[in-house]
């Protein structure tokens, strides 16, 4: 069974039709990605994954359970959990802060601290930093307490939306590099992005999403070998 199944999913922004009727699933242990191009609904499926946009029709069932008319904060409490597209970090609170924010929802204080530990860890910068101001760090170290304050929630299935977006070329490859590990540590992903050959690269399947219908799946490997992927996303 996955992990995380959408069924016939349909958004409206007011009269239109954002999502139409889209089904996907995630596996466990996997990292799925959708790929499109900008207003195929990317985002919008993210959001109403993490009950932050709200279903007009569709099912979204993550663990056998039908989540879709849950409120946010109780869906990251079952395991849910977004890192949403431009960071959206707390710039006037320190990266410690912003971190502990992650853990909000939590009571176990030592699984905390060995979090903290794990995401120092994954990230060395954000520990030498841990007293700066959020709002002070680069674009780069931005990513990484996003991704790293998303981890602090303790996620069984990590959305990440547009991670590279905005970054140099040497710090996309540190995020993508990220994202493998995270996953060789068994997190299940699912990503969201722009950079399709990066997306692709290290997914082990993929969505097409274009104006809210998935008109092409497969497992990645073949999609980047896809003629019309290679056209569309690609710049082949």
């Amino acid at each position: 069974m996955p992990m995380l199944e959408i069924e016939g999913l349909h958004v409206y922004y007011g009269a239109i039709n954002a999502i139409k009727g889209i089904s996907f699933k995630v596996d466990q242990g996997k990292v799925i990605t959708l790929i499109g191009a900008n207003g195929a609904g990317k985002t919008t499926t993210l959001s109403t994954i993490a009950g932050l946009v709200k279903a007009k029709r569709g099912r979204i069932v993550f663990e056998g359970k039908e989540i879709q008319n849950l409120p946010p904060h109780q869906i990251n409490r079952m395991g849910v959990c977004l890192v949403p597209e431009g960071r959206r970090i707390f710039p006037n609170l320190t990266v410690m802060e912003n971190l502990m924010m992650g853990a909000f929802n939590r009571k176990d204080k030592n699984g905390v601290k060995k979090d903290l530990e794990w995401v120092f860890s994954l990230f060395p910068r954000l520990a030498e930093r841990k007293n700066q101001l959020g709002g002070t760090l680069s674009g780069g170290e931005q990513q990484m307490l996003a991704i790293s304050r998303a981890l602090m929630s303790k996620p069984k299935v990590l959305m990440m939306d547009e991670p590279s977006l905005g970054l140099a070329p040497i710090l996309v490859e540190e995020v993508f590099e990220i994202i493998r590990k995270l996953n060789s540590e068994g997190m299940t992903i699912l990503l969201v992005e722009q950079n399709a050959v990066g997306a692709l690269n290290i997914s082990h399947y993929g969505y097409v999403l274009e104006t809210g219908n998935i008109t092409l799946e497969g497992p990645s490997k073949d999609l980047l070998k896809n003629e019309e992927v290679k056209k569309a996303y690609l710049g082949l």
